[in-house]
């Protein structure tokens, strides 16, 4: 049991009450109370039937109200007992479909090809309910239309008092009618109630509304342990706040000075999120006198309502047979087209909310959390937990907690970035390649180059010193410990999270077998250890056989990405020869930006191409494999779209960042690709600005596309298919009101697995920020920018054009927890090959403490960089070239010039600076390594003011239940007349 947030109380709703008299093991601040069920703002709450009040329209209730229980069951067993000779009857009768609220009205539908399929008598309390109260309902009265009215929102049934849970769609003409009619009366006789509803654009679909009653809704959760509010609740202070009170106060009272802090929600805003903090524990009907209970249509929140009818939608069979079940088999053979729980209503109100409030948690996400105006604010993550879920709760607070802790990157980012802008006039080398005017450089291509001066490059050498400059260093070291930083304090973010929402000590349930696994090894039988039962084996050498298999195709797929990086490394060199003699002007004399660039385009459309293959083949990859469960196919299935995504968008930077330029040879022994193609090398200012082109150019158009891909297309999808529906209505009902489940019907599904695409985006941008920061510090700055708008973006999409998913549970983020952590040190060794290979630190390091004016003196001003260029380039004989040139180039490179003993070989500080750069790579990994395990070795991942009221509220638990069970028995010896003490009997 742990402390939680109840989702259904409220501290202005607390009803006192007399305390308990003490006893021998009585708590020091143990309190008994009540409360009511908190509306969802201060002027509205959600739509709460009431058998009492005659009113049954859907207007906001206010803060104090809370409706009337409703007991469903009760009267179903009264009926049950009255009227059970009258069962063959009606069942005989008119009520050959026993979904149908049936009746005499005109709403009555039943669809005439399914009569004979159906046994009436599965759910004879409903029907026989239903005929009573039609029987003795004289002509439609005010009430009945407001009845109507309730039902029609989409809501509940048609009798406008039992709430719709869950939503199942199939089409008349589909064959499969036997599984579906069998299933269906496996559900009632499960305990659900059904009705069963046409559609009103399409003749051809059928819904099918679910409603848990009361007690099928205890049942199941007391099967599946679910966690809800504990009757006593204890307000605890610890010493800590007892010896830090007047501190506090005094804090507090100064914080009341302070401007408010505007990215925080409005609490008028949000009053809903005003909740009481109470015990929890697994919901039992032997003590349900234990629980607060002030309202049975609101004890269980409409997340838990769906997630206990999911639970027995996955566990009832529709034929004979061990594997013959679960609404998932039913989905994939056709027999049902979709499964969803319904939204609470519209996501808009013609009312503003300030002033009427909110009609329903989705108007309130909607208003509060996903319009692009409140980009600001925090996100109110106890109010998505309780709409979706969870696990999609933890997805976006983990994103939130990303995207803040992406600010500092940005910034001290950002920083690094405008040292180089202001330092790049005054810049040593900056300045010695602009003003070398007499110096000529080697041409770098075969026939069309022409002779340039080095100072033709002064553009060129300024941008590289906005990312390769002194703060270049600085920075990779704090990425690599930002993301140390980042992983380890989400690991406390989301301990907090767990133990507010109340998951410590949730496990998840045992997983059911995929259809697939079970049909290929039904013959091969093990007993589960966990649920003691027999279940297929997949023996160890199908299974090592298939894994080789899986990954022989991994390393075919990444070799084809190597082919493609190699075939734009082609394009690149001939591109190169013909961009040197274009027409026009600009491009000819800015051809290798013309060749980079194109390559790049060309580079990123290859890879958008080939993730539709990847996809594929991950899937048919997976599939070989045969996982035993869902969740293991889910993870097999996420680590190779990784793997292949990966891949696929960083080896051209990894070509660029290590590859390019250094086994191009010299002038006049350069290393031609099958003796026809030079092969191309970097800048007279370095390969660096390439390399910053590529990943600039990649992840922009990247999130780009991925933002059109997540809102543009699903806002298409919905467009169309609100098209088609007019089209449709047209010839039946103009300007015609869609009911909720219909509505809900038009929007597209959540993607097939699940969060498995929004994680895989922001891992992806997660390694853009931190593999190759030290050559594009903006990319923390640019992940930040996206985020902001993916955060609105994602919830747009899931409050208004995604049916809502299946409110699931879980308490991390699987197996990409284990990606970021990958990542991170991938990063630490990149950022060091990229400083000291592709950057030009090590080689001025060198020289500022070697051959430059300032040696054994220490590097102090950029003075020290005097004569760097010059020292940089080799000379070359240009008579060597047979190109009719005459006198001396200059090439990068540490070569001897040819009027030397040994002409054209590595000089001394050539091997100076290769020693150096080996050095560094091996101090810089040792060092961040080190840092980086001394700070998560230092960060506890449950922080420890938690853990100790964790271990005293284990006590305090302990001491409740035995106050809670003492005070039962008193008050049942009370009744009976007997004497009690107040010791334990």
């Amino acid at each position: 049991m742990s402390l939680k947030r109840c989702m259904n109380t409220s501290k202005s709703e607390t009803v006192k009450e007399h305390p308990l008299k003490p006893s021998r093991r009585s708590m020091p601040c143990l309190t008994q109370s009540q409360t009511h069920p908190q509306s969802l703002s201060k002027h509205s709450s959600f739509l709460q039937p009431n058998r009492v009040q005659p009113q049954l329209q859907p207007q906001p209730l206010s803060a104090g109200s809370s409706a009337t229980a409703v007991d469903v069951v009760s009267e179903r067993a009264k009926v049950m007992e009255t009227l059970e000779n009258n069962l063959l009857k009606l069942s005989n009768t008119e009520y050959g479909d026993p979904f149908l609220d049936v009746g005499k009205d005109k709403e009555t539908y039943t669809h005439d090809s399914e009569h004979g399929n159906y046994d009436a008598r599965t759910d004879q309390s409903l029907l026989i309910q239903n005929k009573l109260t039609r029987q003795k309902t004289e002509p439609r009265t005010k009430s009945s239309l407001k009845s109507d009215s309730m039902a029609s929102s989409g809501l509940f049934f048609k009798d406008g008092k039992k709430r719709i849970d869950y939503i199942l769609v199939y089409k008349k003409s589909s064959p499969q009618v036997e599984k579906r009619s069998t299933f269906e009366k496996n559900l009632r006789a499960e305990g659900l109630m059904l009705e069963r509803e046409p559609a009103v654009t399409n003749s051809d679909i059928m819904f099918i509304k679910i409603h848990c009653p009361w007690e099928t809704l205890c049942k199941y959760a007391e099967r599946m342990n679910i966690r809800m509010p504990f009757r006593k609740k204890c307000y605890y202070t610890d010493w800590r706040s007892k010896t830090m009170g007047s501190l506090q106060r005094n804090i507090r009272e100064l914080k009341s000075w302070l401007p408010r802090n505007p990215m925080k929600l409005d609490k008028e805003a949000l009053p809903d999120l005003e909740e009481t903090d109470c015990y929890t524990a697994p919901f039992s009907r032997a003590r349900i006198h234990h629980f607060t209970i002030n309202n049975k249509d609101s004890f269980f929140s409409n997340s838990t309502r769906s997630r206990i009818v999911h639970h027995v939608l996955q566990r009832t069979k529709y034929e004979d047979g061990k594997s013959k079940m679960g609404i998932n088999r039913l989905l994939n053979n056709g027999t049902y087209e979709a499964a969803f729980p319904p939204h609470e209503g519209s996501h808009k109100s013609r009312h503003p909310i300030k002033t009427h409030g909110a009609q329903n948690h989705r108007h309130l996400l909607y208003e509060r959390w996903a319009r692009w105006g409140m980009w600001y604010k925090y996100q109110p993550l106890d109010l998505i937990r309780r709409y979706f879920g969870e696990k999609i709760g933890l997805y976006f607070a983990w994103l939130g907690w990303y995207t803040g802790m992406l600010i500092p990157a940005a910034l001290v980012g950002l920083f690094v970035f405008l040292y180089g802008l202001f330092t790049m006039d005054s810049s040593q080398v900056s300045k010695e390649i602009c003003e070398a005017n007499e110096t000529i450089m080697c041409p770098m291509c075969e026939r069309n180059c022409t002779l340039q001066k080095l100072n033709e490059s002064c553009i060129y050498a300024k941008v590289t010193h906005l990312f390769d400059n002194g703060g270049t260093v600085f920075f990779a070291i704090f990425m690599a410990i930002w993301a140390t930083v980042f992983l380890e304090f989400w690991k406390r973010r989301r301990a907090v999270l767990t133990y507010d929402w109340d998951l410590i000590d949730w496990e998840d349930e045992e997983e059911e077998l995929r259809p697939q696994f079970e049909a290929k090894y039904s013959q091969v039988e093990r007993v589960n250890p966990i649920t003691g039962k027999p279940e297929p084996f997949q023996p160890f050498p199908d299974k090592l056989s298939r894994l080789m298999v899986s990954v022989s195709g991994i390393f075919f797929m990444i070799s084809l990405v190597l082919t493609a990086v190699f075939a734009v490394v082609v394009y690149r060199l001939v591109a190169m020869e013909q961009f040197a003699s274009f027409k026009w002007y600009f491009i000819k004399k800015y051809w290798q930006f013309a060749t980079s660039g194109t390559g790049v385009c060309i580079n990123f459309m290859i890879i958008m191409s080939l993730n539709v293959v990847y996809e594929k083949v991950a899937y048919l990859l997976t599939d070989l494999e045969h996982p035993r469960t869902e969740s293991e196919w889910e993870n097999s299935f996420a680590l190779k779209m990784f793997l292949f995504q990966f891949v696929n968008l960083n080896s051209s930077i990894f070509y660029i960042a290590f590859f390019l330029g250094r086994f191009a040879g010299r002038p006049g022994k350069y290393n031609k690709l099958f003796n026809r193609w030079r092969l191309e090398e970097c800048h007279p200012s370095g390969c660096l600005i390439d390399l910053c082109l590529q990943m600039g150019v990649i992840m922009v158009l990247k999130q780009m596309w991925n933002n059109f891909m997540e809102l543009g297309y699903p806002l298409l999808q919905n467009w169309w298919s609100r098209r088609k529906m007019k089209r449709r209505g047209q010839s039946v009902e103009n300007k015609i009101s869609l009911p909720q489940w219909e509505k809900d019907w038009n929007l597209q599904p959540m993607n097939l697995h699940g969060l498995m695409d929004e994680y895989l985006e922001m891992v992806l941008q997660f390694g853009f920020t931190t593999i190759f920061v030290a050559a594009f510090p903006l990319a923390p700055l640019l992940a930040l920018l996206n985020n902001i708008i993916e955060i609105r973006l994602d919830a747009y999409k899931f409050v208004t054009q995604w049916r809502r998913p299946m409110p699931a549970r879980a308490t991390d983020i699987g197996i990409w927890y284990g990606i970021l952590e990958g990542i991170g040190v991938l990063a630490v060794i990149t950022n060091a090959f990229v400083i000291a290979i592709t950057s030009d630190y090590i080689p001025r390091f060198v020289y500022a403490y070697k051959y430059g004016p300032c040696t054994d003196q220490g590097y102090r001003q950029e003075k020290c960089l005097k004569g760097y260029v010059n020292s940089s380039l080799s000379v070359f004989d240009l008579s060597e070239l047979g190109m009719g040139y005459s006198g001396y180039c200059r090439y990068r490179d540490y070569r001897a010039p040819p009027w030397s003993s040994t002409p054209y070989e590595f000089t001394l500080q050539f091997w100076h600076v290769l020693a150096a750069r080996l050095a560094f790579i091996i101090v810089f990994e040792h060092l961040v390594f080190g840092i980086k395990s001394f700070i998560a070795y230092l960060i506890p991942d449950i922080p420890k003011d938690l853990c100790d009221r964790m271990r005293r509220e284990k006590y305090l638990v302990q001491e409740m239940m035995y106050e809670a069970e003492l005070e039962h028995l008193q008050r049942e010896r009370k009744k009976n007349g007997k004497q009690y003490h107040h010791e334990w009997p």
